[in-house]
């Protein structure tokens, strides 16, 4: 599958559609149970506070993961990421009620790069907070 966008249709600049999305305590549990990872700071609202944290956390590579699907959402292919990385700045808060936190993330393209790719910046905020930074992606479009 190749992604949907033509490398000649984009210039710089070019907003992709922003996305917000919801992650709850239940959220945070399948998605421990998908990955394995445990850790207390993600469930356990004592512990989190006793570690220092306001509370619960949501998982880094779980934010991660829902912010770059804002870039495969526009290209309809998520093998065409060729790179993406990203700096934890802040935790994604996770409140103990119905709500939980938000996750919003907004992404531009920043560079059109050699052989059909373009960089992709991204900026992920949740409570007022950007929680990613340097978040960038390499996508090869069609």
């Amino acid at each position: 599958m190749t992604a949907k966008i033509a490398y000649d249709e984009v210039e710089v600049g070019t907003e992709l559609p922003a996305q917000t999305f919801p992650v709850t305590r239940a959220t945070l549990v399948r998605y421990a149970g998908a990955s394995g990872d445990f850790n207390p700071i993600h469930w356990n609202e004592k512990f989190a506070k006793e570690v220092g944290l306001p509370d619960v956390i949501a998982h880094g590579m779980f934010t991660m993961a829902e912010a770059i699907r804002v870039v495969t959402d526009w290209t309809g292919d998520p093998g065409a990421v060729v790179e993406y990385g990203v700096r934890f700045t802040k935790p994604v808060v996770v409140p103990n009620d119905d709500q939980g936190a938000l996750v919003e993330v907004s992404a531009k393209v920043a560079a059109k790069l050699d052989d059909n790719t373009v960089r992709v910046d991204l900026t992920a905020m949740s409570a007022g907070q950007k929680v990613l930074g340097m978040s960038r992606a390499v996508v090869r479009l069609a």
